[in-house]
């Protein structure tokens, strides 16, 4: 092809067809950037400079608050969500802490005789949480009583932030909140109405109050006494975490105030607790319950390998990073994302110490109940020293996280496992026990006032139809426990008591919950029932739980029997 160019366009010919060519701009040279040669840029060992110090402040901000803040607010919004998504009918414990609030509001301000003698054997004040839980109850039944406990959850997620905020900075205050706020036990807590949510929080205040108050005056560690005494009459084993209380105020002064007034301040604040629940046990008759259910509890029969399973499955995700959070804080101070250079640095000995105090309180719960070898309620009592130990947890959190967010994928995959199990764990354990939906309406048709009643379980039936006035706590026998009087007048207790009471006929029903693993009590009921010719089975009601199936059994005695 040929061709004529100049400074236009350019026409050639080629068989009879002719090409169309642009004039091109000359190429100039690469201008560099203003203070930079152009070589210096594509130099291999060229590096970017130090940023300085003042562009990262450690200082608080207005804005950095607010984010916080905000981010806070959509962390407490996905606790409300995943624990009101729980549903079941009242569990035992619930059932019978509302209706004995009732009872005891009768006997305070209506002279109702105290029938339920429940000062001997609950695990806390009944004159505390359960006369809280029956006023709101009154006002908006037992969802009324479970959203209480879901603001006290929220409560103490918000204190947990603020606490860990004033120990660190806000980024680690908002992982410490979030890997608490989706742990199994605060989820199950925030929609279950007993004490727990209750003493959790308050333990969450007392915490904040001493750590808050702890460079001040010496006489201001007083203030949480009345909180610190509250709370260990709300849950008796409350107690056990009194030491990590006083030792964190030790610490928190002692990092500003030195060894002696920090000292001074946790004596003070000993000396106010210890005087209070001295004038309370003298003034109550709550020292035979505190032994019965806590420091004289009887021992079951649940192996410590299980036990030990159960605590690794319930916390051990939060423990791990509570322990690498105190390894790392120890090794380096300087939390990573903020210089630390303008800042008093805290020696290493009390880092490591504030390490220790609060990730081995995470232990005191699960090493308690291993030495008792039972696993009551132990997937509850673990997210006590669990809110002791998200911290560190958040500490360790914020170092996997880098400087500057250098690795979010390693929080993102902490974070999606963390909140896996937290669901699915709560669910579980919220469906243990069976629904008793069905159950009500049945029993609803066949209970009398004034009859008198054998069942397993006796607490719910209790509460639901005491509200309509068709029983009431004294008419129930439980499985547990029965004193029976029988023909000759002799007193019986344990199996021969049951054996009695059914073959004289003396319960006018009974309502037995069969499964899949009855207990010996149980087993006993039911041949008594099926050979006695007291009795006839009315209604047989199918559930299923997330640990198995079982079915509802209502015996009626026959008219004809008659009682002694």
């Amino acid at each position: 092809m040929t061709a004529t160019e100049d400074h236009g366009t350019t026409t050639g010919r080629y068989d009879g067809e002719t090409t169309l060519k642009l004039r091109l701009p000359t190429v100039r040279g690469a201008r560099s950037a203003p203070g930079y040669l152009f070589e210096e840029i594509t130099r291999a060992d060229w590096v970017l400079g130090r940023v300085p110090d003042t562009g990262w402040s450690a200082a608080p901000s207005g804005r950095r608050t607010r984010v916080a803040r905000a981010l806070l607010a959509c962390l407490l919004l996905v606790q409300a969500t995943l624990s009101l998504r729980l549903h079941n009918s009242a569990f035992e414990d619930e059932a019978l802490y509302v209706y004995a609030g009732h009872a005891m509001i009768d006997h305070l301000f209506h002279g109702t005789p105290d029938y339920g003698g429940f000062d001997n054997y609950f695990s806390g004040s009944p004159a505390l949480y359960p006369v809280l839980a029956a006023w709101v109850d009154t006002a908006a039944g037992l969802t009324g009583v479970r959203l209480m406990s879901l603001t006290f959850m929220l409560g103490a997620t918000a204190l947990l932030y603020s606490l860990t905020r004033m120990l660190f900075n806000e980024r680690t205050a908002l992982c410490a909140a979030g890997i608490f706020a989706v742990a199994q036990s605060t989820l199950f807590l925030g929609n279950f109405a007993t004490y727990d949510a209750m003493a959790v929080f308050l333990l969450a205040l007392t915490s904040w109050i001493l750590v808050r108050v702890a460079p001040g005056h010496w006489a201001l560690p007083l203030t949480a006494v009345p909180v610190a005494t509250l709370t260990v009459g709300v849950k008796y084993a409350s107690a056990l975490y009194l030491p990590t209380l006083c030792l964190l105020l030790v610490l928190a002064a002692h990092r500003r105030l030195g060894a002696r007034e920090a000292l001074r301040r946790g004596a003070v604040f000993t000396a106010g607790v210890t005087v209070l629940i001295g004038i309370g046990l003298s003034t109550t008759d709550y020292l035979e319950a505190i032994r019965s259910t806590t420091t004289d509890r009887a021992h079951g029969g649940t192996s410590a390998g299980l036990m030990l399973w159960d605590c690794a499955r319930w916390g051990g995700l939060l423990f791990a990073l509570a322990c690498l959070g105190t390894l790392l804080y120890w090794r380096r101070a300087g939390l990573g994302e903020v210089p630390a250079r303008n800042r008093v640095t805290p020696l290493p000995r009390w880092r490591l110490a504030l390490g220790v105090l609060l990730t081995g309180t995470a232990l005191l719960a699960p090493a308690y109940q291993i030495h008792l070898q039972t696993s009551i309620s132990l997937h509850k009592h673990i997210g006590y020293g669990l809110l002791f130990a998200a911290p560190m947890a958040g500490v360790g959190l914020s170092r996997l996280m880098g400087a500057h967010f250098r690795f979010p994928q390693a929080v993102v995959a902490v974070g999606v496992l963390a909140l896996t199990l937290g669901m699915s764990q709560s669910a579980h354990n919220y469906g243990v026990w069976p629904d008793t939906t069905h159950l009500i309406p049945e029993l609803a048709k066949n209970v009398r006032p004034g009859q008198k009643w054998l069942g397993q379980p006796h607490e719910a039936p209790v509460y639901y139809l005491g509200s309509a006035g068709l029983t009431d706590y004294t008419l129930w026998t439980s499985i547990y426990y029965i004193d029976y009087a029988g023909r000759e007048g002799r007193h019986l207790s344990g199996p021969d008591g049951y054996r009695a009471a059914i073959d004289d006929g003396w319960f006018d029903g009974v309502v037995l919950d069969w499964s899949d693993q009855p207990g010996a009590i149980q087993t006993l009921i039911r041949k008594e029932m099926r050979t006695s010719n007291r009795y006839r089975l009315a209604s047989a009601l199918v559930y299923r739980t997330s640990a198995g199936s079982g079915h509802f059994e209502i015996w009626l005695r026959i008219p004809s029997a008659h009682t002694p």
